[in-house]
């Protein structure tokens, strides 16, 4: 658990950039296991998804305590996580990397956007996947599963520390989403995760604009010439970054 709240100008930072160049920041650091594994966009949406990671922790489902009257308990967890996710939150299930079956469909997805909720990420895989794309909140998971969650998957925990898709998700974490996958950044580290990647970003949008020009990269990338720290310096003050 942690008491760090996300402010809007950091989420504007991690907005603006690539969860390759968070994975590098990370790595400065020893953190080499922050990509969650197998996880892909339902449908790419334009902008990052960025919020603090809400979870839900499932199980594998006992037949006898697993039928559809279940979900006439309005506490139920999986129906309670949808509903307590709070705006602007990133919901994270763990569904033991199994697709097998659902861990939610276009019905339960649809409340969380409407409720403000920034995106929702399962390393399994959701069932209303086609509808689910078109939705106006990002969402990420392995592949497409028809069957009902309650088939493999037993909902039992709300925000407590989960495994998706190999990596550690503490409540509170931030969660990058961009056209590639989801990053977990831990939350300590968030400010400072966030201001690096910014400047990182700025340096690899010049290098990309020398090197489409016909610039070799030895002494470019990394700048190890004093000639391209030069030309960085004036590149940053003409484009404003």
């Amino acid at each position: 658990m942690t008491n760090y709240v996300l402010s809007d100008a950091t989420r504007k930072k991690y907005e603006g950039v690539s969860c390759a160049t968070l994975c590098t920041a990370l790595f400065k650091r020893g953190l080499r296991n922050q990509f969650i594994q197998d996880v892909h966009p339902v449908l790419p949406k334009a902008k990052n998804m960025v919020g603090q990671a809400f979870t839900l922790r499932y199980i594998p489902a006992r037949e006898d305590l697993n039928q559809l009257t279940v979900f006439q308990n309005p506490a139920h967890p999986q129906r309670a996580a949808v509903e307590q996710c709070p705006p602007g939150f990133v919901m994270v299930m763990d569904s033991r990397k199994d697709p097998r079956a659902a861990s939610a469909g276009s019905i339960l997805v649809s409340r969380l956007m409407v409720r403000g909720v920034a995106g929702v990420v399962t390393d399994g895989g959701f069932r209303d996947s086609p509808e689910i794309g078109d939705l106006d909140i990002p969402a990420y998971h392995n592949r497409p599963s028809a069957p009902t969650n309650l088939t493999l998957h037993q909902a039992l925990d709300i925000n407590v520390p989960i495994g998706c898709g190999d990596v550690a998700v503490w409540p509170g974490d931030v969660v990058v989403g961009d056209r590639e996958g989801v990053i977990i950044v831990p939350a300590h580290l968030a400010e400072e995760i966030a201001d690096e990647a910014v400047e990182m970003t700025a340096f690899e949008d010049f290098v990309t604009e020398e090197v489409r020009k016909g610039r070799s990269i030895i002494g470019l990338y990394p700048a190890t010439h004093e000639e391209t720290r030069a030309d960085f310096a004036r590149w940053r003050q003409a484009n404003g970054r």
